[in-house]
């Protein structure tokens, strides 16, 4: 996607690079020159008819002029072969990579964008940026776009050889173009309000139908397999009842400017045969005009078709737009040295208005060491890693890691700086080993593996098929909590950074995995700062520091020891759990 503010109008309009917009003018240079080489059978055709009919004027055939003619057709259809090749390549394959650096620039800038992007938009709604709203731009970049403007140009220069021949066959031809583009032009304030509502209903239903499909256990689970799916059909109904409008509402302005446009054949013959009667033009020239009128016509009616398009795809550039002119979170790459972490009067809320989740947090999280956040659920503890990762830039105060402010360093590189291992595990469709090499992209094979076993990975993987090279299918759906939390660990073992983060590592875990599993965290958390999040109290009882957080504000902080000598909410919490231990239906 360009940068530059200052771009030609029509490469900023369509959010073309510079060798996409390039590429257009080629592809209509093309185009253009294709709609010239397919006039040259016609040419030949017509002097074939001269030559056939010359025994009915008194004339004689002239056979070798009949197979040079011959011989000029295949050379004329060679050409239009020829020419039709090139337009291909420089229209439908250009536009296929152009819209390949789209989708890639659109997905680059996404992954740059603040997580506070991802509570205001839907996962459907962007999906329909990367897929629907390129796909747009692809159609029109290889259907419209150089066939509307090489037909112009081809339909002027036409008519303009034809005026030095006979103005008035020309201004025939001519005349009913301009008004039939002009309905289409005309309408395209309803077809843009048609299009707007047409385009949110396909929103609004890819939005239920991801909803209704990632939700189907519950649905099942709860017999609400009636009520949620009428909500899904109202969604699909809606969609199709504004599609059939938008249709509609189109197809009667297409419709009209087609009928004005064939009215031009209906001029361009009265106006030959009133000339052909009071003898000012002769009947060939008649014919020839016909034929042309006839040629240019087709490509012009199949274009005033797909002109509607061009006002749905400016929706689609308007929502491409949107996207691109969210800032994204940007930095300097400054070296970090130290590792211990430093909160300074934090304040946050994930939206504008809402209730802060942080208030005035100020805390220091000790390098080399294990501090554990703890307190009870919604108190802020999760965010206060996010924070640290810089998913989000925090409202008041500031983070700094090393004495370096984390809002001034690229987030890329901040994260290289961290790992992570989080509760609920992302997989990717894809094999343990490569799911696992994530973590480190430059890591050699007897490295993976040895993270592998180190996070007590081998276990499993050895009893697959296909071992490590065994797919997983969609987010690890083929393993168990545990061995995909084991994966989790294995990627941040393979990254090997000074920062680790466990967020509720082993809460889902069975006792035989979690005691794995803390085995391979302690290999992790050696000699680095970690920073762990847990409402199992016995799991960080010898942590170096545990700071509780409660709605959003620090509490209490201190050691195990010093905490429960304290007798306040970090004690209580303790206590219950401890009292819970001995509980039995």
């Amino acid at each position: 996607m360009p940068k530059k503010t200052n771009l030609p109008r029509l490469q900023d309009a369509l959010m073309l690079t510079d060798k996409g917009y390039k590429d257009l003018k080629k592809a209509i240079a093309a185009c253009t020159l294709t709609n010239f080489a397919m006039m040259l059978p016609t040419i030949v055709m017509l002097q074939v008819i001269m030559e056939l009919i010359k025994p009915f004027t008194g004339g004689e055939i002239s056979w070798n002029k009949l197979w040079l003619l011959f011989g000029s057709g295949i050379v004329a259809a060679l050409l239009v072969f020829l020419c039709s090749k090139n337009d291909y390549k420089k229209t439908y394959i250009v536009s296929y990579l152009e819209s390949e650096n789209a989708r890639t620039s659109l997905a680059e800038h996404i992954r740059k964008l603040p997580m506070s992007v991802f509570n205001s938009k839907d996962i459907s709604e962007l999906t329909t940026n990367l897929m629907g709203d390129v796909a747009t731009t692809e159609h029109v970049l290889s259907h419209i776009y150089p066939q509307l403007f090489s037909n112009a140009i081809t339909v002027t220069v036409i008519c303009i050889m034809i005026a030095f021949f006979d103005w008035r066959i020309a201004l025939a031809i001519f005349v009913s173009v301009p008004v039939a583009f002009l309905i289409i032009v005309g309408s395209r304030g309803l077809q843009r309000k048609l299009g707007k509502k047409h385009a949110a209903a396909k929103l609004s239903a890819s939005e239920q139908v991801q909803e209704y499909i990632e939700g189907l256990k519950v649905i099942k689970a709860c017999n609400m397999d009636g009520e949620r799916f009428k909500t899904l059909e109202n969604a699909l109904r809606t969609m199709r009842n504004l599609a059939i409008k938008f249709e509609f509402g189109t197809g009667v302005f297409i419709t009209g400017a087609q009928v004005v446009l064939q009215a031009g054949v209906g001029i361009t013959v009265f106006v030959g045969i009133t000339l052909l009667v009071g003898r000012q033009i002769e009947l060939i020239p008649v014919l020839m005009c016909l034929l042309i009128v006839t040629r240019i016509y087709g490509p012009i009616q199949t274009e005033l078709t797909l002109l509607p398009e061009l006002l749905y795809h400016q929706i689609a550039i308007k929502r491409m737009r949107g996207l691109m002119n969210i800032a994204p979170m940007d930095g300097s790459e400054t070296p970090v040295g130290q590792f211990d972490i430093e909160f300074d009067n934090v304040s946050f809320r994930y939206n504008a208005g809402g209730e802060e989740t942080l208030k005035d947090v100020s805390v220091s999280i000790p390098s080399g060491g294990i501090t554990a956040l703890v307190g009870p659920s919604g108190s802020g503890k999760s965010t206060m890693s996010r924070l640290i990762a810089r998913f989000w830039d925090v409202d008041k105060g500031s983070i700094a890691i090393g004495g370096v402010n984390v809002k001034t360093l690229d987030p890329e590189h901040l994260m290289g700086y961290m790992s992570f291992v989080f509760q609920d595990v992302v997989l990717f469709n894809d094999t343990i080993y490569n799911n696992i090499r994530i973590g480190n992209m430059d890591a050699s094979y007897e490295q993976v593996i040895a993270a592998a076993k180190a996070a007590r990975c081998d276990e499993f993987a050895s009893k697959l098929p296909d071992g490590y090279d065994t797919l997983l299918g969609e987010n690890g759906s083929t393993l168990s909590g545990g061995e995909r939390q084991r994966l989790s660990i294995a990627r941040a073992l393979l990254k090997d950074a000074p920062i680790v983060l466990l967020d509720e590592a082993t809460a889902s875990l069975d006792p035989e995995s979690e005691a794995y599993i803390q085995q391979a965290i302690s290999a992790l958390i050696e000699k680095k700062t970690v920073i762990v999040i847990a409402h199992r109290l016995r799991t960080i009882v010898d942590a170096d520091k545990i700071i509780v957080m409660d709605e959003g504000s620090v509490a209490e902080q201190g050691t195990h020891q010093e905490l429960m000598n304290k007798k306040g909410l970090y004690n209580k919490l303790y206590t219950i759990q401890q009292e819970s231990l001995g509980w039995s239906i």
